[in-house]
């Protein structure tokens, strides 16, 4: 399945474009906040080839991709469209809870910025081991080079929240960047460090006082700004006549913002980062290797419903206030150990493929990418996922009982190990090998239930009776009249190397889909050229009508079935106009597909060269 075809597969299954309010992606998952949840389809994106799990978590709807999320996330932005009458739309109708609207908020705020964040966190860590082992002189213009490279995203903080705030709250970007540099302005930061230690000085604006902060490092000053901003830019903008909007907006915009967020706004949001940081640090300090060991081992729960997100701007705000932060080791050590469960797996696992998915899945794991690793292997036998917990909880217990702190943030895995510190470098090395060697030592002697969860499907119901009547074979019938030809003639690479599953291809004499067995239609595009079915015996079939008729949009398409609905053989499903659609330039040569083939022992196609409808065309044991 290509990138485009999976973006569209998404946006059917979600509700349509219409459905979505906000969209975004991280690492690897596409993040969306939909109008109506109850339009999604989770059961069937998770089913969906390239998609790892779907899940909602936190009022957003998360799909799980893995590697390729930005290549599938670009080909979907280019298919959505999102007005600001959505969103108003969308407040009026959806009422969600408090905190999950803050999580929500600040996950779609960090989102975008990660790869800032990442990347310059990995540039420290490159120049802590440069430096450290007497690889670079640390006054070398190369060391500097570098050491600036890590500061940029921390130095210039409020510059990227600005814009991603901008776009989350969907406000002016350019006046969000302008409130931003108000914090950065030579002004505020040079007469803040001219401040003797301990002592708080101001700047008079018309009698009221405009505290001296330093904000380069700060998070909530500008996000609380930009929200603010977002609330008066619209009212502002409709009491200007339109003529001299251009001039007169964003001026008075301006005068308002810039004393209300150096006045109240900044000082308020310095204090609560502050407060916050030092918070985190007073729980470290009371509890000590518990709260560390609960960190460590409840990450992934974190992770699964999106509330790890809530905990970056702890972490930024502790590295901007503190120097170091504790709660970041927890994180590296949590993606170690998903790693080290899922190599585990792949130790005793006895299925072929489960051993391939559980390899890659382990090794990206331990360079940060958990998904794959925690929702396609470690949660699937439960086992693995409960090693992976207790495993990070240890090490993160013990690194932090010996003085274990983060100095920067990255990708949390091993190529951030760079980014801690502890007492001695032993520590480090005893709590990676925690990690990664415990949780693989534990998978392997807690095991697998890898036949009980073979028989076990998407929707967690058991398969014992679906395979007692899979023993014996399985028909289907031609759903379409025509000539047969073998899969590997078709023009497009995806079907013909048989990604999507096994099956034949037909060139249609008649442009009539008709159902192939009894069962029910499992998906259907709004685009009318392709449709899901499943059996009652629980073959899984995909029936492509033409080659990129995905474009047509529908044209030339007459669906007679919708999602969920029962068929039998001889059924009509979907009628098409061949010679239109050849007239449009597309082929309508259309591949008939078995998906979940390799649960079948056998795959036996017709010899016949042309078949009816309702023929003999395929047989699976």
């Amino acid at each position: 399945m290509t990138n485009k075809e999976l973006a569209s597969q998404i946006l059917e299954h979600i509700g349509g474009e219409e459905n979505i309010t906000f969209l975004t992606h991280c690492a690897t998952r596409i993040r969306l906040n939909l109008k109506d949840d109850n339009k999604a389809d989770v059961k069937v994106l998770s089913r969906l080839e390239g998609i790892i799990t779907a899940q909602n978590k936190s009022g957003q709807l998360q799909v799980v991709i893995g590697a390729k999320v930005n290549a599938v996330y670009e080909e979907l932005e280019k298919m959505v469209k999102i007005t600001d009458l959505d969103v108003e739309v969308d407040k009026k109708k959806t009422k969600r809870n408090p905190i999950n609207a803050v999580i929500e908020t600040v996950a779609g705020i960090f989102t975008p910025v990660l790869p800032a964040l990442i990347g310059c966190g990995m540039l420290k860590s490159i120049h802590v081991i440069l430096t450290q082992y007497g690889l670079l002189d640390p006054a070398s213009g190369a060391a500097q080079v570098i050491a600036m490279g890590g500061d940029l995203i921390f130095y210039f903080m409020p510059f990227f929240l600005a814009i991603s705030a901008a776009k989350k709250f969907r406000t002016s970007e350019m006046l969000s960047v302008c409130l931003a540099a108000a914090y950065m302005y030579p002004t505020i930061l040079d007469a803040a460090k001219a401040v003797p230690a301990g002592q708080m000085g101001s700047i008079d604006f018309f009698g009221l006082p405009i505290l001296l902060v330093k904000y380069s490092n700060t998070v909530f000053p500008i996000i609380m700004s930009v929200y603010v901003l977002s609330l008066i830019y619209k009212k502002i903008d409709k009491l200007i006549p339109e003529m001299v909007r251009v001039i007169f907006t964003p001026m008075i915009i301006l005068l308002i913002m810039l004393p209300l967020q150096l006045i109240v706004l900044g000082p308020i949001g310095s204090y609560i980062g502050v407060g916050i940081a030092e918070g985190i640090e007073l729980l470290f300090a009371k509890g000590g290797i518990f709260a560390a060991f609960l960190l460590g081992a409840l990450r992934p729960v974190l992770v699964m419903f999106g509330l790890h997100y809530s905990i970056v701007p702890i972490q930024v705000q502790q590295l901007a206030e503190l120097g170091n932060s504790v709660v970041y080791p927890s994180a590296i050590f949590s993606n170690l150990a998903q790693g080290g469960a899922a190599i585990g797996v792949f130790l005793i696992s006895k299925n072929k493929k489960m051993k391939s998915i559980a390899g890659t899945s382990g090794f990206s794991g331990l360079l940060g990418i958990t998904e794959p690793a925690m929702y396609g292997i470690n949660l699937k036998y439960k086992k693995p996922f409960y090693a992976a917990m207790i495993s990070a909880g240890i090490a993160s217990a013990i690194f932090f009982m010996f003085g274990g702190t983060s100095i920067a943030m990255g990708m949390p895995g091993v190529f951030a190990l760079g980014n801690i510190k502890a007492n001695s470098f032993l520590v480090l090395v005893a709590a990676v090998l925690i990690s990664v060697g415990l949780s693989i030592v534990l998978t392997m002697i807690m095991g697998i239930d890898e036949e009980i969860e073979e028989t076990t499907n998407v929707e967690g119901n058991s398969k014992v009776e679906e395979k007692i009547a899979l023993i014996g074979n399985d028909k289907i019938l031609s759903p379409l009249k025509g000539q047969v030809n073998p899969l590997s003639e078709v023009s497009d690479k995806v079907f013909a190397q048989e990604v999507m599953g096994k099956g034949v291809a037909i060139e249609p004499l008649e442009g009539k889909v008709y159902a192939p067995f009894e069962g029910t239609v499992d998906a259907i595009f709004n685009t009318k050229h392709a449709i899901g079915l499943r059996s009652n015996s629980g073959v899984e079939v995909l029936i492509h009508v033409g080659i990129d008729t995905v474009n047509l949009e529908g044209k030339h398409f007459i669906s007679h079935v919708k999602q969920g609905d029962k068929i039998k053989p001889n059924d009509l499903l979907v009628e098409f106009d061949i010679d239109a659609i050849k007239n449009e330039g597309y082929e309508v040569i259309t591949p008939v597909i078995v998906t979940n083939h390799t649960i079948y022992n056998d795959f036996i196609v017709t010899g016949n060269k042309t078949v009816d409808k309702n023929d003999l065309l395929l047989e699976v044991k």
